[in-house]
């Protein structure tokens, strides 16, 4: 992006002058692997089902604004209250709005990178600090003893579990224990919990803290990244907070819809879910073979991607887009995932595509480096 006019600038609030616009890099590829979304087809019956819902869609209305009939289906869902429920226009504006709620100037809010960048930009925007509890360079386990410790003077404390873009997943246990200790609110940001081991959840431990949030998404499992829908979980008063600074009517009425159709659905997706996490171990399994020959570590996900270090990641990324279509995240520029790509599960085929690529730029690279 072209820099800021200097009158544009100073127009603008100084703490948010540097900030940029999210770009993720993407470029048109046949098989685009870089954003953790479900490429896998969408059944006909699936299909036939979000088309239904939207030929009942009125348009010349406005959505309903808190999402009533979806609020009532994602509740069931999860044993919860409605009351307990905050749709969102992506978990995106949910994470946004907690934020707006309860950060702010003199508000600290306390993460662990590597993770998801947004939560710290969002904090940036509403002009919160941030206390970062790094987690490991050499496996990205969490310092547990050192976050429930910063956490104890924090307005929000967040955990993503699984871990954009690490892969690991934190314990109920220990969500039990920060939830108790974190002088505010506590977020786990669960985007990527279907994959997951059963029982990762932290969802169960809502009945007995009022100060835990959950974030959701149909994004990943259920197919709906282009849709922008997630929600919040929480205690009744939370809810009722963060509704009150959303905007009005952010969760249009064909999302919805969308929405109610997946949830209708939901035992196919689980079958679906079940097959991706087949073919994450069988990625894994195909990466970690390489590894005898070639300077790759694999590292564990319980999630729908995998996170990769190797030499010359940037340099392979760029040779795999450009030479076979394929895109990975690169994310060797970020403070302690250097030399790391992060590879979304895609179809088998498109995994294929993407193993075969892999192997022979990394092996022409290293053969280069000694040559």
């Amino acid at each position: 992006m072209a820099a800021l006019p200097e009158e544009v600038k100073r127009l603008m609030r100084e703490d948010l002058r540097e900030l940029e616009p999210y770009d993720p890099a993407f470029r048109p590829t046949e098989v685009n692997l870089s954003a953790n979304e479900n490429t896998w087809p969408v059944s006909e019956a699936r299909r036939a089902a979000h088309r239904a819902a939207l030929d009942a869609v009125a348009l010349n209305r406005y959505p309903d604004p808190l999402a009533g009939e979806l609020r009532a289906a994602i509740a069931r869902r999860h044993g919860l209250s409605p009351r307990q429920v905050l749709v969102c226009n992506g978990a995106d504006e949910g994470l946004f709005n907690l934020l707006l709620a309860f950060a702010g100037p003199g508000r600290e809010v306390v993460v662990a990178p590597p993770t998801f960048e947004e939560y710290a930009n969002f904090a940036a925007l509403v002009g919160a600090p941030v206390r970062a509890v790094r987690r490991s360079e050499a496996d990205f386990s969490l310092d547990g003893a050192a976050f429930l410790e910063a956490s104890r003077s924090a307005a929000v404390t967040i955990l993503c579990s699984p871990n954009n873009p690490t892969g690991d997943v934190v314990s109920p246990a220990f969500t039990a224990e920060l939830a108790r200790t974190c002088a505010g609110v506590t977020l786990v940001d669960e985007a990527y919990i279907d994959f997951a081991e059963p029982g990762s959840s932290a969802v169960s431990l809502l009945a007995s803290s009022e100060r835990l949030i959950v974030a959701r998404t149909f994004s990943k499992a259920f197919s709906l990244a282009g849709a922008r829908l997630g929600y919040l979980l929480a205690s009744p008063g939370l809810i009722d907070a963060l509704a009150s600074v959303r905007q009005i009517y952010s969760v249009n009425a064909v999302t919805q819809a969308l929405g109610l159709a997946e949830l209708a659905s939901a035992e196919e997706v689980a079958e679906l879910v079940a097959a991706i996490v087949a073919e994450r171990e069988r990625l894994a399994a195909r990466l970690s073979e390489l590894a005898c020959e070639l300077p790759v570590e694999v590292f564990p996900s319980e999630a729908n991607f995998l996170l990769l270090r190797l030499p010359h990641a940037s340099r392979v990324r760029e040779r795999l887009r450009d030479e076979e279509s394929v895109l990975v995240r690169d994310f060797s520029y970020a403070r302690g995932l250097e030399g790391c790509l992060r590879v979304s599960v895609g179809t088998p085929a498109e995994d294929e595509r993407f193993l075969a690529g892999f192997a022979r730029i990394l092996g022409e690279e290293c053969a280069g480096e000694g040559a």
